[in-house]
């Protein structure tokens, strides 16, 4: 991938994150964090409603080529997910919180929440 196509890539992401950040908030969830990273693990949008805290990854695509943008998010993603998760919850002290993982996908223009994604896996 060359310079230029990263960068291309990079904003079509922030674009991204910032039309579900909007989607969150018109469904009554409060953004505390965007970006945020636990060494190289990241979290795109960690928001609150009531006594909830979501933990939201965004993927789109503008086709089909590589496939639905929700096939992205494998078990090694998840992992992550959660190991930057459980970070962000020991370092702000969240106690008495409802956790979840949400999903939102741009695909072919359309926008689609996925509330509670996936769970924390065990081995």
């Amino acid at each position: 991938m060359n310079r230029k196509s990263k960068q291309s890539t990079r904003a079509k992401g922030e674009g991204f994150e910032k039309l579900a950040e909007e989607f969150l908030v018109r469904e009554g969830f409060r953004i505390l964090e965007r970006n945020w990273q636990a060494g190289h693990k990241e979290i795109d949008i960690i928001a609150t409603k009531e006594n909830l805290v979501a933990f939201v990854e965004v993927k789109g695509s503008r086709s089909g080529e590589y496939g639905h943008p929700s096939e992205w998010v494998n078990r090694h993603k998840r992992e992550n997910l959660v190991q930057a998760a459980q970070q962000f919850i020991i370092e702000h002290e969240l106690i008495g919180f409802d956790f979840r993982f949400d999903l939102i996908t741009f695909f072919e223009g359309k926008l689609e929440h996925y509330p509670d994604a996936f769970q924390i896996e065990s081995d």
